[in-house]
């Protein structure tokens, strides 16, 4: 029996089923949705991209969710997929940076069982500040394992990774067009998952419709935000047009504009503002990191919707979710 998230379990609802339900919420709560229909056309949407990355989405969450499973987790965590979309977005971000050799993947399932770990950790930990964990433990633990390529010769890292030394001042590169905009709002979408790709995009935007009619136009106005700020700012049209200014706006415009924060104007205007922020963020971030050759992911994204939540309590116009 189906609903409109998903499998509807039961007693008699075969364990197998029951599993594959929450490793496709997992997968939907990359971009915070607990919806099994979302995760699969996440997981169609990355595979018309990559079969590698694809693969490496499904291991990753598989791991995190069984491990989660294994070490006793709060069963209705592990059926929202709760401890399924880190390990998704780790598997994804070593796939990434690193070559995709057997070590490799034994790093990723590695790196997934960990991301567990640190999840239910920083659960623990966040609940005395009411704060959500969001996929800070994506970040720790891929930057732990980037980190480590300076130690173990047998880790070998692609062109992707920045390369290290200190920050250089970026000259206004290209002519921004609406091509660039379409691109750019789209592949904002798409890169929440690494992917560069339009259809990618338009996927993943009619995953999120399906999800949640309220969570697709917060991430397309997220997407447009990130991409608008970084064009008057100044940023190279090549990054502006593959959504690399983009991806966290997404974020944090799904988390304030659907997820913690009750609909409103002042809700609206608050998501805005949080999006502005993390493009900011994110370029600043990106700079600060470079010197240790380190990607910032989604780290923009954790930070600036910390300090959103935590504030909205004092905010009389804003009401938590």
């Amino acid at each position: 029996m189906l609903d409109r998230t998903g499998l509807i379990v039961t007693a008699n609802t075969p364990a197998p089923l029951t599993f594959l339900d929450s490793v496709l919420r997992g997968i939907g709560q990359v971009m915070l949705q607990n919806n099994a229909y979302a995760g699969v056309l996440f997981l169609i949407g990355i595979f018309l991209n990559s079969a590698l990355f694809g693969g490496g989405v499904i291991v990753g969450t598989v791991v995190s969710t069984l491990t989660a499973q294994a070490l006793g987790a709060k069963t209705s965590d592990v059926r929202a997929g709760l401890f399924g979309f880190n390990g998704a977005l780790v598997a994804i971000a070593l796939l990434y940076f690193l070559e995709p050799n057997a070590l490799t993947w034994g790093c990723v399932v590695l790196a997934s069982a960990c991301s567990t770990v640190l999840m239910a950790a920083l659960m623990q930990l966040f609940k005395v500040f009411n704060l959500p964990v969001l996929t800070a433990p994506f970040v720790f633990t891929s930057l732990g394992f980037f980190l480590a390529i300076a130690r173990f010769g047998r880790l070998q890292s692609t062109q992707q990774l920045p390369t290290a030394g200190l920050p250089q001042s970026t000259a206004v590169e290209g002519i921004v067009t609406h091509t660039t905009v379409i691109e750019g709002l789209l592949g904002g979408v798409a890169q929440v998952f690494f992917q560069a790709s339009v259809l990618t995009g338009v996927i993943f935007v009619a995953a999120l419709l399906i999800s949640s009619w309220r969570a697709c136009v917060m991430a397309l106005l997220g997407s447009l935000l990130g991409v608008l700020i970084a064009w008057g700012m100044g940023a190279a049209e090549p990054a502006i047009r593959a959504g690399a200014f983009g991806f966290n706006s997404v974020l944090t415009a799904i988390a304030l504009g659907s997820v913690f924060l009750r609909p409103g104007l002042g809700a609206l205007v608050y998501t805005a503002l949080g999006c502005a922020a993390t493009t900011v963020v994110y370029a600043g971030l990106s700079a600060a990191l470079e010197p240790i050759g380190m990607p910032a992911m989604t780290l923009p994204f954790v930070l600036v919707t910390w300090v959103f939540v935590a504030a909205t309590p004092l905010f009389a116009r804003l009401r938590a979710a």
